[in-house]
């Protein structure tokens, strides 16, 4: 019983908490086996390191300001069938990443293009990469105001440091100037150095009357785009979908016949 205080002690000393709390569960269980000492030591790495991953995962996923939580296997394919399922796949294999290549998604609002950024965000953070999830109109919000207040560059570290920068909403509200030049750049110091995901129910030839300036929304897509995939979703709204499911949107009902007046007319 000494030794095993000892060793749980040098487990706890060396920073292997779970290794630590799982000693004495492993050790009963290994002799029970009569397992080899090679495999109980295996076995109580393997839980620390389960442990400490699930710890990253979650560390990262917070750090990632994700919305919501929802994976690739939640999507609804059949229900978009305009949305490329064999490219999807190919892009959770976050060979883009690799590639500082980015991801632009585009569709009306409620076809899944939230779903699938997040998604390959969380893809991402599994893939060891970190994740930062922005709306459109705060992230260039706070940009406009770095940079009216002289801090543009400091500001900007936050939305370089993460290897892939989820920008959502792109086109909801109309920007100005500053904000649109301000966005430029950010595209500008993230181009071939890390990837943007960016959803959007704008068609590229709105981009300048988004932004207010024709020209720098030319010089954003131009790097943008030399680089990416892009997905056009054209569908139904999932969120409708619910609705009509709950009979929000059902036939609506006959009125009842008028009677007759009683010298015949209507």
């Amino acid at each position: 019983m000494i030794a095993l205080e000892q060793a749980r002690q040098y487990l706890e000393q060396l920073g292997l908490a779970q290794a630590a709390a799982v000693l004495d569960s492993r050790l009963e269980a290994a002799a029970q086996k009569q397992a080899p000492y090679a495999d109980l030591l295996a076995d109580l790495l393997g839980a620390e390191a389960a442990a400490r991953r699930a710890r990253y995962l979650t560390t990262r996923t917070r750090l990632a300001h994700l919305p919501f939580q929802r994976t690739l296997a939640q999507f609804d394919f059949a229900f978009q069938p305009s949305v490329d399922e064999r490219q999807v796949r190919e892009l959770a294999t976050m060979a883009f990443v690799a590639d500082a290549a980015n991801v632009l998604l585009l569709g009306p609002p409620g076809v899944g293009k939230t779903h699938l950024a997040v998604a390959l965000g969380l893809q991402a953070i599994e893939h060891g990469h970190g994740v930062y999830f922005a709306r459109a109109h705060d992230l260039m919000e706070d940009l406009r105001r770095a940079q009216a207040e002289h801090r543009l560059d400091r500001r900007l570290r936050v939305y370089l440091a993460p290897k892939v920068l989820i920008i959502d909403e792109f086109g909801v509200w109309p920007y100005d100037r500053s904000a649109a030049t301000a966005l430029f750049t950010l595209i500008s110091a993230r181009y071939e150095r890390g990837s943007v995901i960016l959803t959007s129910n704008k068609g590229f030839a709105e981009w300048g009357e988004v932004l207010g300036d024709p020209v720098v929304a030319t010089a954003i897509l131009d790097r943008l785009l030399h680089h990416s995939h892009v997905l056009n979703i054209r569908g139904e709204s999932y969120r409708l979908r619910e609705k009509k499911r709950a009979g929000f949107f059902g036939t609506p009902p006959t009125p009842p016949a008028r009677p007759n007046r009683p010298d015949g007319r209507d």
